[in-house]
């Protein structure tokens, strides 16, 4: 009998061990950075340094309750609620230096990249400015194609090379290059594990709730490097593939539709997201956003690569395809958008992600208007009818299917 705690636990206590090993390195006085969640993570990983990320902060206070209270403060500081809302709430803990739902230890220096999105260079550029404190920027430029060509790799590594250099300077830490090339196995260990365990959904049923991507991926974003990170995701594949070897599932009643959805979670509402569709027989069995922090490389050129590839960073074409190619694979009924206030870039091609999404798989597609951390671009009722809507046309095409 397997007496293991089960995997979810595992990734939640090592999501706040990590977190409590940043701050004891600051309590010993060493240096520890703000990270963006897409910057290599192989290189401070590699060095022993300990980062944390803002954006996982904004993340967890928008799920806490916190969101709209740090956005408030931070839109009475002069920043527009236009902002996208992790850089609201960061702002706001910047000045007030205390958040009731979840505090991280201070910079000493910021990593950025920008293959998020250009709000993270204004909003980390703003941080060095507000703290005092050097930023090390990437520049990562986005695909104009389906593939990272030779020249982009050079680039990039000019620049990953460079920041090793500062990061040394800065910390008084060196690289080890032999360290370097067993975190990137480590790290694809991680990734390869947790791809295996979201590709579970593809099964029918799935055997797990698709919401549980949402619970479980932030490991995959700040401790991808770890062998406890590798050992846990390992852990979290074979769990869910007992799963669909038995025909169960950890998703709450029958699974009438399968869904893609589209997006960011919005933390803030994130229960009523999940309870609105589960009460109605509907499970999430695709979505780009969670399986998007693995990062899959044989050697460092192609790491560089790697992280081109990332949403947001992908040309329009490439996009599409990965969500027609994700939702054909994983047989869905249907998809839900959503159209993200904070994420600009994101949301910006959404409707016309959409309507080539539709005509390219053929499912019926809805869109709702939210937000990531900041509760008041959500609508319950918007939410419900448009659920209802996809509902009755996914209801309707299984009857004539069965005719």
């Amino acid at each position: 009998m397997d007496e293991r705690k089960p995997a979810k636990i595992v990734l939640r206590e090592l999501q706040d061990r990590i977190a409590q090993d940043a701050w004891d390195a600051k309590q010993r006085g060493e240096k520890v950075g703000w990270c963006a969640s897409n910057f290599p993570q192989e290189i401070t990983t590699a060095m022993g340094i300990p980062v944390v990320y803002p954006e996982n902060m904004g993340a967890a206070v928008g799920a806490k309750g916190g969101g709209q209270r740090m956005c408030e403060y931070a839109e009475g500081m002069g920043y527009s609620n236009d902002l996208c809302s992790y850089s609201r709430i960061n702002f706001a803990y910047t000045d007030l230096k205390r958040c009731e739902e979840l505090e991280i230890p201070f910079p000493d220096f910021l990593l950025c990249c920008n293959n998020i999105c250009n709000c993270m260079i204004k909003w980390y550029e703003n941080l060095a400015l507000e703290l005092d404190v050097p930023l090390i920027l990437i520049d990562i430029p986005h695909l104009d194609a389906m593939t990272c060509d030779a020249d982009r790799v050079k680039y990039i590594r000019a620049q990953f090379d460079d920041c090793i250099a500062q990061l040394e300077e800065i910390t008084g830490k060196k690289m080890d290059y032999d360290r370097l090339n067993e975190v990137m196995s480590i790290s694809q260990r991680s990734s390869k594990a947790w791809l295996r365990a979201v590709g579970y959904m593809s099964a029918e049923p799935s055997p797990f709730s698709g919401f549980d991507i949402f619970n479980n991926m932030a490991v995959a974003c700040v401790g991808r490097g770890t062998v406890e990170a590798a050992d846990a995701f390992e852990q979290l594949a074979d769990e869910y593939a007992a799963l669909v070897k038995e025909g169960k599932s950890t998703f709450k009643g029958e699974e009438k539709y399968r869904i893609l959805f589209e997006g960011i979670a919005c933390w803030s509402n994130l229960r009523f997201t999940y309870k609105t569709l589960q009460s109605r027989g509907i499970n999430l069995t695709a979505s780009i956003y969670g399986p998007a922090f693995s990062f899959l490389y044989s050697n460092l050129d192609e790491l560089m690569a790697a992280y081109s590839y990332v949403p947001n960073s992908n040309c329009f074409e490439k996009e599409l395809q990965l969500r027609v190619d994700d939702a054909l694979k994983n047989k869905v009924d249907g998809a839900v958008f959503h159209m993200n206030r904070s994420c600009k870039h994101w949301s910006g091609n959404l409707y016309e992600m959409e309507r080539q999404f539709r005509e390219k798989t053929g499912v019926p597609t809805i869109v709702f208007d939210g937000d990531q951390s900041d509760p008041r671009c959500f609508s319950e009722a918007q939410y419900e009818t448009r659920v209802d809507a996809l509902t009755e046309i996914m209801e309707q095409r299984k009857k004539e299917a069965a005719q």
